[in-house]
């Protein structure tokens, strides 16, 4: 009763929207939120509550964002979509009561992926207004290390295992099953990647407090083969972690939020890392007592 809700499409990208029914003084804050489900599960419908509580709340417009899911759509048409109904509503935003300067970013898993992705991309555009601060909920950042502290500690726990991460990955990016085991072991990764990356993705700066029972993996036996299947793993698109300074230094305002019960726990410590040692302002929240 709150609230005016409507289906829309943003240049041909199905979107809700959520408009607070009460007349407001001044031009409203908004929020796109994009949603989990490892880009294969998920709907505008699966995050109806979610959604309405945030336009309640925050006296905000939210546009959740419906992108078409893989493997049917084949990657990257989430992040695209995604892309294409951000630039969509920063252009139209006042048409909808909304201030164009005060618009963030939202997702959830692979909902926070596909808003860092998206917040790479349009960090150096000039034609549009800039998105005010993106809000990633346990992001997935990177797939090139399996074997994080988080990765050992929540092997096995809750709904997202460290086995069936890897297997949502593949199932996504429609790639054959037997590549499994072989990208859990790291053995995706040849030496001069891992090399390049290790500045940013590396146990070592993660802190202490996290890293209790933690056993440093054997190194993994590279194999070339696995590596030419899938590429698409060190896409900054598919890993946003891997982006480079100079698209991290475009970043807006970050909320970063992690959960202790999680496998991906350790990747939004790197990231916030990451943005911080390029002076961009990050708020963390850690759930002690959270999963995935």
């Amino acid at each position: 009763s709150q609230l005016f809700i409507k289906n829309l499409h943003f240049d041909g990208v199905p979107t809700r929207i959520y408009l607070p029914r009460e007349a407001s003084a001044s031009k409203r804050r908004g929020v796109i939120f994009i949603h989990g489900g490892c880009g294969i599960f998920g709907s505008i419908r699966s995050y109806e509550r979610t959604c309405r509580y945030i336009a309640r709340k925050s006296d905000s417009v939210v546009v959740s964002v419906g992108y078409h899911l893989a493997p049917e759509h084949k990657y990257p048409a989430q992040t695209l979509e995604c892309l294409t109904a951000t630039v969509h509503f920063l252009k139209t935003a006042e048409t909808y009561g909304v201030d164009p300067a005060r618009i963030i970013l939202c997702g959830d898993s692979v909902g926070g992926t596909f808003a860092a992705t998206v917040c790479q991309e349009l960090g150096q555009r000039t034609d549009i207004p800039k998105i005010c601060a993106q809000v990633l909920i346990y992001p997935f950042l990177q797939a090139l290390n399996f074997n994080l502290p988080s990765h050992q500690k929540n092997a096995a726990v809750g709904f997202l295992t460290r086995e069936r991460t890897v297997h949502f990955i593949i199932k996504y990016l429609n790639k054959d099953c037997s590549l499994k085991e072989p990208i859990l072991a790291g053995s995706h990764v040849p030496a001069n990647i891992n090399l390049k990356y290790r500045k940013w993705i590396n146990p070592d700066l993660i802190p202490d407090v996290f890293k209790l029972g933690y056993k440093p993996p054997l190194p993994a036996l590279f194999l070339p083969q696995v590596h030419e299947e899938v590429p698409e793993l060190f896409e900054p698109w598919f890993s946003p972690l891997l982006a480079e300074d100079a698209v991290i230094c475009g970043l807006p305002d970050t909320c970063i939020v992690t959960c202790e019960h999680d496998v991906l726990r350790d990747e939004g410590l790197l990231y916030k890392k990451r943005l911080e040692h390029n002076n961009i302002r990050v708020t963390w929240h850690h759930v002690e007592k959270g999963f995935h």
